[in-house]
């Protein structure tokens, strides 16, 4: 189970990685263009849940025993890495 637990998180970090390239995109995106800010987070943001479900479906498909502690795993991973990744921010500035 520890197997699980540590693969699901780094699922988890790996699930973060399109939303932090998408916030980096919008920095290149000027104010009247037709893919704009939020189109483009919004792509992240579905690449990272379509990563996500991916990990989770071949997590079912070869271990469904695990299945719940690598999911758990991997949505608190994401959610910590993304509150680490404000606080850094926010910190910074």
């Amino acid at each position: 189970m520890a197997g699980a637990i540590a693969l699901g998180a780094l699922a988890g970090v790996v699930g973060f990685i399109p939303l932090m390239v998408g916030l980096h995109l919008t920095k290149y995106a000027t104010a009247t263009s037709n893919f704009g800010h939020m189109s483009i987070l919004i792509i992240a943001l579905i690449v990272s849940f379509a990563l996500m479900f991916a990990f989770a479906f071949v997590c079912i498909t070869f271990a469904r025993d695990f299945a719940m502690p690598f999911v758990l795993a991997e949505a608190v991973a994401l959610s910590v890495v993304a509150i680490a990744f404000g606080i850094v921010r926010l910190v910074r500035k």
